[in-house]
């Protein structure tokens, strides 16, 4: 992590001082934060910023609807399960389907569990483990992966083998591990092999041992500093999730609830295809990532979290039991009422990840899962919305097509963006806590990267396009001699 300083000089008369923390690590793709310091190294302003460029809406237009679920989930190399069956659950409703047959919705969610099992397994192993398990003074050094192997190999190996084991059942699935084919408009291309649901029913047992003491790890770590715990990045927020029915815990399709921080109902089981009636946007000039609210709230009191935490706020239950009882302890531990303190998100994950163990094995026992009633059809629509859960939270693909089939519209909400105010009011309480008055160094910031990493966030499927892109070309000489440098700025300047 490098830091950077430099006077304000330009809007800010009392020449505030400027610390930059970039680039952010840990994370999946590339960003940075800001802060802002007076003179009494008192934070003034902290910001998040998205600083990479994606530009799939754009120029998934004029494409044929039947490229969307291979060619969007290259937005990410994390996560491209999530985008992947977004896009064919949007690509259903363009071929006149509602309804899946029995088997490929099946397939479906054994990728989907697969998915989000190792997901969460790499970020709570391999990225967000060395801060835990370390505390954020250990030294940089020793506080990553390699330390964790070090100092807790039987940890880390269950990391990697929960990992290998989701991306198992994605190859299963999807063809392959990343970036497979396996889900098509109307349903899948393939049903789950004979063999590979043997394989994988021979290691989800102990895959559940594993998972159940993952969660027994990660209170045991929050009981140590309870209060840290409790009260580091604290920001109460409204919650978005799917849930089932009944208010299950629901991952893969549902109705959208929304609660307010005291766990009031916003609205309850709303049609996603409707979701442009409670959900809008807006944008700041400081981030390439959008600003989602609820339009019921406004922009200011109506943004949102989602992901892990929001998901366990807003069931009312979980359909396995292991998850269960680790729901019930997780929300009588505090009392009953919404948890708001971010590193509760660990646990919430971890709970996801028992449950999508449960589930796969629940599945892997499913006659139909070997079916080859694989696809259905119906009369082609012009518009079609997915949905679903993806690891970091509620993802939405939304396209609309013309009468050849060719994409004329696309709007894309992913997990971090809708997560992107309660990121930056989570470094913001941060700063107010922990940074105020204090000469910044490693640890101290590293506390502000804590509070981000623990929403897991996919930076780079959050990036979008506002107004002129920054543009800097240097020209060198074969010497490394610079001959010329020409610089583009933003196109506007970066407020509020």
């Amino acid at each position: 992590m490098s830091i950077r300083k430099s006077l304000e000089t330009a809007d800010q008369p009392e020449r505030l001082r400027r610390v930059c923390i970039d680039p952010l690590t840990r994370v999946e793709g590339h960003g940075k934060v800001t802060l802002l310091l007076d003179d009494d190294n008192r934070v003034v302003q902290a910001r998040l910023h998205i600083v990479e460029f994606r530009g799939f809406e754009r120029f998934i237009q004029g494409r044929p609807f039947c490229e969307l679920p291979i060619v969007t989930q290259r937005l990410c190399g994390i996560c491209p399960v999530s985008h992947h069956l977004a896009a064919a659950k949007a690509c259903d409703q363009l071929v006149g389907v509602d309804v899946l047959p029995p088997t490929a919705e099946r397939v479906r969610r054994l990728m989907h569990y697969g998915q989000v099992l190792q997901s969460h397994a790499l970020h709570f192993f391999h990225l967000s483990s060395p801060d835990l398990l370390f505390g954020s003074d250990d030294a940089p050094a020793h506080r990553n992966l390699v330390g964790v192997i070090q100092e807790h190999p039987e940890i880390a190996r269950r990391g990697v083998l929960l990992r290998k084991f989701g991306q198992e059942v994605i190859r299963a699935t999807a063809g392959k591990r990343v970036h497979g084919n396996g889900a098509v408009p109307g349903g899948v291309n393939q049903a789950v092999s004979a063999a590979d649901r043997d394989s994988l029913r021979g290691q989800v047992a102990e895959i559940i041992d594993w998972a159940v003491d993952a969660v027994a790890l990660i209170r045991r770590i929050a009981d140590a500093d309870a209060d840290h715990h409790r009260h580091f990045a604290y920001v109460p927020a409204n919650s978005l999730s799917l849930v089932g029915p009944d208010g299950s815990l629901e991952l893969y399709h549902g109705g959208l609830r929304a609660r307010d921080p005291a766990g009031e109902t916003i609205f309850d089981h709303a049609d996603y295809r409707g979701y442009l009636d409670l959900i809008a946007e807006t944008v700041k000039p400081w981030s390439y990532m959008k600003f989602p609210f609820l339009r019921a709230l406004g922009p200011e009191d109506g943004w949102y979290r989602v992901g892990p935490l929001a998901r366990i706020d807003n069931a009312e239950r979980i359909d396995t039991p292991r998850a269960e009882k680790e729901r019930q302890a997780f929300m009588n531990d505090n009392g009953g009422q919404p948890a708001h303190q971010v590193l509760a998100t660990h646990r919430a994950r971890l709970i996801e990840l028992l449950y999508c163990a449960e589930a796969i094995e629940q599945l892997l026992d499913d006659p139909l899962l070997g079916s080859s009633d694989l696809i259905a059809s119906g009369e082609r629509r012009p518009v079609g919305i997915g949905v679903l859960e993806a690891p970091r939270g509620t993802l939405f693909h939304h396209y609309e097509v013309d009468d050849g089939g060719l994409v004329r519209r696309a709007n894309l909400i992913v997990s971090t963006t809708n997560n992107n105010q309660a990121m930056n009011a989570a470094i913001r309480r941060v700063a107010a806590d922990q940074l105020n008055g204090q000469e910044l160094t490693e640890p101290l910031l590293n506390q502000v990267e804590i509070a981000i990493r623990a929403f897991d966030p996919c930076l780079s499927c959050a990036t979008h396009a506002l107004g002129r892109m920054p543009l800097a070309l240097e020209l060198y000489a074969a010497d490394g001699t610079l001959i010329d440098r020409l610089s583009r700025p933003a196109a506007a300047p970066c407020d509020d």
